[in-house]
């Protein structure tokens, strides 16, 4: 996003920034390529949670298989008509990876997946019938575009949808990714000042982070969990600790009641082959497909509060043994 040319982000702006704008696209996209007797499919992945807990190497690992459809940076800014931009966008170089914004050793290419199914929701917010049918339409676009029959998803805002999504298509599996308390804190803490300074260098990341949805941290970070904090300033380390914590001793209370949702633990996924080969048999997959996880470990350089950390950790104890 900070290296568009001027045309690029004059065609983002157009065709995101308005939600008119996104719902007659849609419906050009729906009259054009969604058939009526099109074939309901219902035994998709959706990989959700907390930001910085691993979800888009998961996404990718399944993603290589290419047994699923997923929206890639070749979608944008077109998320809404993927066909319709498959048909008329000039054809890119796939095979060009650079690492993306994050700085964080994942490189992308146009090909790569990412979580652009935000901008569907932002479109069409609400729990309607109306809005349900129209993602059933999404997914079915989206996969026709690909040829598959299964979707696959990596929406961290999904985590505050999983009642929805497990109601729409209730034989889909529910990913939750989750890390080592301190070290997805500090994560998330280290992005939140990394964009800070990003979005205030260039007004158009700002805005491109706001049309896609992604506001887990930067300018325009909204808070998962914004009452009754006792460290409501996210400028502070102890803020994405104590978000740590609601987010995920919610999550378990949640997960009891769901049998869709399956909790998976980043450090015994890079430990353990085994959690891998669990996965792929949890949803599917062909089980020759190979992959690396790497875990990285960084030095915790922020005061913490250590009553909180204790009661993260207790919290992590118990999604470790609920994990796959």
């Amino acid at each position: 996003m900070n290296n568009y040319t001027a045309i690029q982000r004059f065609l983002h702006r157009s065709v995101l920034s308005s939600q008119f704008i996104r719902e007659i696209i849609f419906d050009v996209e729906k009259s054009i390529f969604l058939k009526k007797d099109n074939n309901f499919y219902d035994n998709h992945v959706f990989i959700a949670g907390l930001a910085r807990s691993g979800t888009t190497t998961l996404l990718n690992a399944i993603h290589q298989s290419k047994e699923f459809a997923s929206l890639t940076y070749d979608d944008m800014p077109f998320i809404l008509a993927p066909n319709f931009w498959d048909k008329v966008s000039l054809k890119k170089n796939h095979s060009v990876y650079k690492e993306r914004a994050h700085g964080d050793g994942i490189n992308i290419s146009s090909k790569s997946p990412e979580a652009f199914e935000e901008v569907f929701w932002n479109t069409y917010p609400k729990g309607s019938q109306y809005c349900i049918n129209n993602f059933i339409n999404f997914v079915s676009l989206v996969l026709k575009k690909n040829n598959k029959s299964r979707y696959l998803s990596k929406n961290n805002q999904n985590i505050q949808r999983l009642n929805l999504i497990s109601e729409i298509f209730p034989h889909s599996i529910l990913l939750i990714p989750f890390r080592e308390p301190l070290q997805q804190a500090f994560s998330l803490y280290s992005q939140h000042m990394k964009f800070i300074k990003i979005q205030n260098d260039d007004i158009f990341i700002r805005n491109y982070m706001n049309w896609i949805g992604h506001s887990e941290f930067g300018l325009d970070y909204k808070i998962s969990h914004p009452f009754n904090l006792s460290f409501g300033n996210a400028m502070i380390f102890d803020h994405w600790l104590e978000q740590w914590y609601l987010s995920y001793k919610s999550l378990l209370k949640f997960h009891d009641k769901h049998e869709q949702i399956h909790l998976v633990c980043y450090e015994s996924l890079c430990k353990k082959p085994e959690v891998w080969v669990n996965i792929k048999k949890l949803i599917g997959m062909n089980p020759e497909v190979k992959f690396s996880f790497k875990q990285t470990i960084k030095k915790i350089d922020q005061p913490f509060d250590k009553n909180l950390y204790d009661k993260c950790n207790e919290v992590y104890k118990s999604l470790v043994d609920y994990s796959i």
